[in-house]
């Protein structure tokens, strides 16, 4: 049977949190088997535990944001992202300050971080979520939808009307049966607008935004000197994203996702209308010579 996932040893770094400006100690543990991936907020009194699953999503303002009796963690999907990824199943994830820090804006460190850690396989079969029907949402001309397919594709279309966005490649389609997280989706980097930065700091976002940790555009072209990482970065950054959203499901799934403009909201409707049908899917684990080719050990190079 294919194995759940962990890591071998601790992992800290130190980072900005995108949207409140602070700085943030992240400490990235082992978990026992079955106990998913957990924060732990440690500078509340209690040490507050916040659970990553889609039914604790309480804001998706330019991220997603879990919450547990009244104490949030903001921003975890680059780093849920990363976690899938890397096929890590059960984590324990400390914070000194509420927001998951940004990095450099992609997955890539990320990844780093937890592969220095080392991956270690534990006595427990990893559990899959199967699609088994067509689950689907709207919202005005945006839409994202998962469907029954036996490994993991995704398929992501933007339209954002920008002159320098306009000249990348709008629509990505990876199947991680053919093509690897790390190379493909993990370096793509978040990115927002000049103009929107004033009203997006009067709402409390975006405060630690900067040419460091994002891709940012004025009216005409990208401002920060250096060349994109991939000519489609913008659109691969939101499959990068979606990855994050879709593994607060709390499983890797075995389907295929499908979304033009979606984004943390309609990510988050989508997981929650899949759970609410439980005819929709079910949770199964795979021995290796069954297992769809993205999940399977012989192609772990190509996914993880």
């Amino acid at each position: 049977m294919l194995k759940q996932r962990t890591i071998t040893s601790a992992v800290k770094t130190v980072g900005i949190g995108l949207h409140s400006g602070r700085k943030v100690t992240i400490s990235i543990k082992p978990a026992l088997v079955n106990s998913g991936i957990v924060f732990v907020r440690v500078d509340t009194p209690e040490q507050s535990v916040v659970p990553a699953t889609a039914l604790a999503v309480c804001d998706t303002r330019l991220a997603s944001v879990i919450e547990k009796d009244g104490v949030r963690v903001s921003t975890v999907e680059h780093l849920l992202s990363a976690c899938a990824g890397l096929g890590l199943d059960n984590l324990l994830i400390e914070l000194d300050s509420e927001e998951v820090p940004i990095m450099d804006g992609s997955a890539a460190s990320f990844l780093f971080l937890l592969e220095s850690a080392g991956i270690a396989e534990q006595d427990a079969s990893r559990q899959f979520l199967v699609i088994k029907k067509l689950i689907e949402v709207h919202e005005g001309n945006k839409f994202a939808r998962l469907e029954p397919f036996f490994g993991y594709k995704l398929d992501f279309t933007i339209d954002f009307k920008h002159p320098a966005v306009d000249k990348t490649g709008q629509r990505f389609i990876v199947d991680f049966a053919e093509h690897a997280y790390r190379s493909e989706i993990g370096r793509a980097r978040t990115f927002g607008f000049a103009h929107e930065v004033e009203a997006l700091r009067e709402m409390g976002l975006a405060r630690g935004g900067s040419l460091d940790n994002a891709i940012v555009l004025d009216e005409h072209r990208i401002l920060n000197n250096e060349e994109l990482r991939y000519e489609d970065e913008f659109v691969r950054h939101k499959i990068l994203d979606a990855i994050g959203d879709l593994y607060l499901v709390g499983h890797p799934i075995v389907g295929a996702y499908v979304a033009e403009k979606s984004g943390h909201a309609l990510n988050n409707a989508l997981l929650r209308k899949l759970l609410e049908d439980p005819s929709s899917y079910e949770i199964t684990t795979f021995s290796e010579n069954k297992a769809p080719q993205a999940y399977s050990q012989d192609s772990q190079p190509l996914f993880f």
